[in-house]
Order: structure tokens, then C-alpha cells, then sequence
């Protein structure tokens, strides 16, 4: 991702989690957000691979789930750079 997309990346995260904390303040345990979050997460994924119609192979389903897990261990990374400083 360039600089500038990298921007826009973490501005569209902070505004997913500002929902995510909206729906929490409304009652809703912090189980059931990040369980909707990730079930649409999932269906938007399948969408962008696979269109509106489609769906992913058991394949597919592994490349999803390979990106998923790079971008939580970046996420880890990222908290654990912010925990030394």
C-alpha cells in the first residue's frame, strides 16, 4: 500500500471501530459487535472475490483467511511497537 493509500486505510479502520464502539455504547456486548463485525467482514470479502452472486472455493476461503491472519499479526506488531515507545 503507497503512503497516501496507507492514510485513507487507516481512516476508513478508525471509522469501522468508532461504529463498532457506537453499537457497544447502545448495549450491545463487545462479543456480539465483534462477531457482526467479522460476519461482515466475511460477506463483503466473499463479494470482492467473488461478486454478488458467487461464492469462494475452499481456496479462496484459505487466501481470505491467510490475508485475515497477516493483518492481525500486523495489527499485534503495530500494538507491541506502541507498547515499548
Amino acid at each position: 500500500m503507497t503512503k497516501p493509500n496507507m492514510q485513507d486505510y487507516n481512516v476508513l479502520s478508525a471509522r469501522f471501530i468508532a461504529l463498532a464502539n457506537e453499537m457497544k455504547n447502545e448495549g450491545k456486548s463487545q462479543q456480539m459487535v465483534n462477531a457482526a463485525l467479522m460476519s461482515a467482514s466475511g460477506i463483503y470479502a466473499t463479494y470482492t472475490a467473488a461478486g454478488n452472486d458467487g461464492g469462494l472455493k475452499p481456496s479462496g476461503v484459505d487466501q481470505v483467511v491467510a490475508v485475515y491472519k497477516a493483518n492481525l499479526e500486523n495489527v499485534q506488531k503495530l500494538k507491541q511497537q506502541q507498547t515499548v515507545k
